[in-house]
């Protein structure tokens, strides 16, 4: 799931991909737009001058053009689980993306990408 993601925000801001699919896409670590404004980093820590637990989310996306920076963490809980893995990823997160907005002078947004076993998801990510 987490490559099907990156294969499309890939896509989406125009990557130079080598496959035509996604299940042939092999994911980089940093992969830049064509225009050198939007970065995306592939299960990256980011470095800062504090030690923080919890600092390697799936993807992250830093647009240098409007300033922002989004953090995605993905999650295949039981289903019983959906709602409280999406708060525990929020909070999970709070930390490092203070020190990221501080540092980087973005703003940030955490955004947790949580499907159930069996497919379950969450009523913000169907709208």
């Amino acid at each position: 799931m987490c490559a099907e993601l990156h294969y499309n925000i890939c896509k989406e801001i125009a990557v130079k991909l080598d496959n035509k699919h996604w299940y042939d896409h092999v994911s980089k670590s940093v992969e830049t737009s064509y225009d050198g404004k939007v970065t995306i980093l592939w299960k990256q820590q980011v470095r800062s001058n504090t030690t923080i637990p919890n600092n390697k989310p799936s993807i992250i996306i830093r647009d240098n053009k409007q300033g922002t920076c989004m953090l995605i963490d993905v999650a295949i809980p039981g289903d019983r689980n959906v709602i409280k893995k999406e708060a525990e990823k929020i909070l999970k997160y709070k930390e490092r993306t203070d020190e990221i907005r501080r540092v980087w002078n973005v703003k940030t947004k955490v955004i947790s990408t949580i499907t159930g076993a069996t497919g379950t998801i969450l009523k913000t990510l169907k709208t």
